[in-house]
């Protein structure tokens, strides 16, 4: 360049240099919300999986039956919720809509009849009818309360509960899916930091140090600090990007097939094998043993040495003046403080105050107010024994605790 030419990149540079401070673009502020807002959907997503656990375990405690009824009727109602997880998940994962591209896919792998495809297409509906397996779970359910192999209402209720809980966790993954975060937000985000960088490109160029300007003193050849800052940026706007949707096919997405695979398994192991499957009730090991403990291994029996925590106020000491319990000025009362006595282990490393009759220890002491309304004419002699039942009080402590 030209020494003209030079001069005027200079200025350039300079100009475009002042646009990469904070205060003119806000990047830390607006991908870090984008970011935060990117990551509290994906894990709101991720604890918004129907798992079949608490529903299976409430039908295998309350529809009984060891029969070959019994055994159906716990099967299938098992069977519609995971049919109704799964079309959940076929329409908002593309794994698993790969997996089954159509309802004959999933009839084929046994979580829908032919009689119950034929009664599922035959309602006709413009949404989503992943809730009608639910509905099925339902009317069986009351089916089974007929029966009597649901025993009570409460149990019927127990497992209406348990659905509307799956059922609810089913339609949350519908409303992600449905609402997103707005497509504006996202390009703003990635403007704000593709024209940051724009402007670091130019702003941090080398500049002539014989010139004197403010910063540029030192030649680094290598832009050491812009470069880590490019990959910090960057590599956060990547991250909340990529966990915008979680239920693609890239590899830090939800493994739903899996899931899938997990639930059917786990859940007709826990109605069907498990059911009434118990091992003998004998007697525990510490049945005779009133005092026992757990062993340690002897990597960690030096967690046997540590005090038990039984407070952060457990072990504050306090003076005579906190001890004192104040009463209104319109009742006429005699106080008396008792402390009771602990453990001898514990020390007696308080301060003995016969003024007040308080024994004060390490650890907090418990009092016991005794009160009593004397009457006028017996105020003297109650004065008397109160002195007396004070001394007896402080010498039976003191003997205690030595």
């Amino acid at each position: 360049m030209t020494p003209k030419q030079q001069d005027l990149f200079e200025r350039i540079a300079l100009y475009c240099d002042q646009f990469t401070n904070t205060n003119f673009i806000p990047v830390l502020f607006v991908l870090g919300f984008y970011v935060t807002l990117a990551f509290n959907r994906w894990w709101g997503q991720y604890t918004s999986f129907p798992l079949p656990d608490n529903l299976m375990m409430v039908v295998s405690g309350n529809v009984h039956g060891a029969d070959e009824r019994g055994r159906l009727l716990r099967r299938t109602l098992m069977r519609y919720a995971n049919l109704s997880s799964v079309l959940i998940l076929r329409s908002i994962s593309t794994r698993v809509l790969k997996r089954f591209p159509t309802l004959e896919h999933i009839v084929e792998a046994g979580f829908m009849t032919t009689q119950e495809l034929k009664k599922f297409e035959s309602l006709h509906s413009d949404f989503n009818k992943y809730w009608m397996p639910l509905t099925w779970f339902s009317n069986l359910a009351s089916r089974a309360r007929e029966e009597g192999r649901v025993r009570d209402d409460i149990s019927l209720r127990l497992l209406m509960d348990e659905l509307n809980n799956y059922r609810a966790k089913c339609s949350l993954l519908f409303h992600y899916d449905w609402i997103s975060i707005p497509l504006v937000y996202t390009q703003v985000v990635t403007i704000a930091v593709y024209s940051f960088f724009a402007f670091c490109v130019i702003g941090r160029q080398f500049l002539n140090p014989e010139k004197g300007y403010s910063g540029h003193k030192l030649d680094m050849y290598v832009p050491v600090f812009t470069l880590m800052q490019f990959f910090f940026y960057t590599g956060w706007l990547k991250v909340g990007e990529l966990i915008i949707n979680p239920f693609g096919e890239d590899d830090d997405d939800f493994e739903t097939n899996q899931l899938i695979d997990r639930n059917i398994q786990v859940s007709m192991l826990a109605v069907d094998d498990m059911y009434q499957n118990l091992a003998p009730i004998v007697k525990d090991k510490h049945w005779s043993q009133r005092h026992f403990s757990v062993p340690y291994t002897q990597s960690t029996a030096a967690e046997t040495l540590r005090p038990v925590f039984k407070g952060s106020t457990f072990d504050m000491r306090m003076s005579a003046e906190d001890l004192e319990i104040h009463q209104p000025t319109d009742v006429s009362v005699n106080k008396q403080y008792l402390p009771l006595q602990s453990s001898i282990a514990d020390g007696f490393d308080g301060l003995l105050q016969k003024s007040k009759g308080i024994l004060h220890r390490g650890s907090l002491p418990q009092l016991i107010d005794i009160m009593t309304l004397p009457d006028e004419d017996d105020e003297a002699n109650v004065a008397d024994k109160d002195a007396t039942n004070h001394k007896e009080q402080v010498q039976t402590v003191v003997s205690a605790a030595l």
